[in-house]
C-alpha cells in the first residue's frame, strides 16, 4: 500500500479530530512544540468506534514525541515528558491488546495481524526500558529516542493503514462500539498502573 500524506486530502472531520488529539498532548506542557506535520492517510480518524479512538491516541502520541524532542537535553522537563509519553504508549498498548487484538487473534483470517501488532508492542517496550535506564542528557539517549520514534511511527502507520483495515472486515458495528468502551475503561486503568522498567539492551 502506498502511503499518502493527509496534508491535502484530510476532511474537516479528520482535521478536527487531529487538532483535538494534539491539544490533549499540549495540556501537559503548553510551551513545547507539537508540530507533527502531515500524517499517513487513514479512513478511521474521527470515527466513533474503536479505530477512531485508537487513531486519536496515535495522534496524541505523535505530538508527545515532538514535545520530548523540543525539550532541552539538560532540562528536567525532558525526563518528565518522556515519562508521560511512556505512560501513554504503554497504557494504550495494553488496552488495545485487551479491547481489540484479543478478539482479532481468535479469528484465523486476522491472527497474523494480531500477532504482528502484539510482537511490535513487545519490541517497543524493550526500547523504552533501554531509554529509561539511560541519561536523557546524552547523545546516546537522543539517538535511541530517534530510533524509538521511527519504530513507533512505523508501527502505528501499519496499524492504521493495514491491520485496522483487515480487522474491520471481520467485526460488526456493535463489536466496534463495544470495543471502544472496553478500550476507554482499560486505557485509564492501564495508564494509572504503568511501571517504567529500566533495562539496558545489550543488543540493538
Amino acid at each position: 500500500m502506498t502511503a499518502r500524506s493527509d496534508a491535502k486530502h484530510i476532511s474537516p472531520k479528520e482535521a478536527g479530530a487531529k487538532r483535538a488529539a494534539i491539544a490533549k498532548a499540549k495540556l501537559s506542557a503548553p510551551d513545547l512544540s507539537t508540530r507533527i506535520g502531515s500524517t499517513p492517510a487513514t479512513t478511521f480518524r474521527g470515527n466513533p468506534d474503536i479505530f477512531g479512538r485508537l487513531v486519536e491516541d496515535h495522534d496524541r502520541h505523535r505530538a508527545l514525541f515532538a514535545m520530548v524532542q523540543d525539550t532541552d537535553a539538560k532540562s528536567p522537563e525532558r525526563d518528565t515528558m518522556f515519562r508521560e509519553l511512556v505512560r501513554e504508549v504503554k497504557g494504550h498498548a495494553a488496552a488495545e491488546e485487551q479491547a481489540l487484538w484479543s478478539t482479532v487473534l481468535r479469528n484465523p483470517a486476522t491472527t497474523e495481524d494480531g500477532r504482528h501488532a502484539v510482537h511490535e508492542h513487545k519490541q517497543i517496550d524493550e526500547m523504552i526500558a533501554d531509554l529509561a535506564a539511560r541519561d536523557t542528557a546524552t547523545r546516546a539517549w537522543t539517538e535511541r529516542f530517534e530510533a524509538l520514534k521511527e519504530k513507533y511511527l512505523h508501527h502505528i502507520r501499519e496499524e492504521e493503514q493495514e491491520q485496522f483495515v483487515a480487522a474491520e472486515k471481520h467485526l460488526s458495528a456493535s463489536d466496534l462500539r463495544h470495543m471502544r468502551g472496553v478500550f476507554n475503561r482499560r486505557k485509564k486503568e492501564e495508564k494509572a498502573a504503568v511501571k517504567i522498567e529500566e533495562k539496558i539492551r545489550l543488543k540493538d
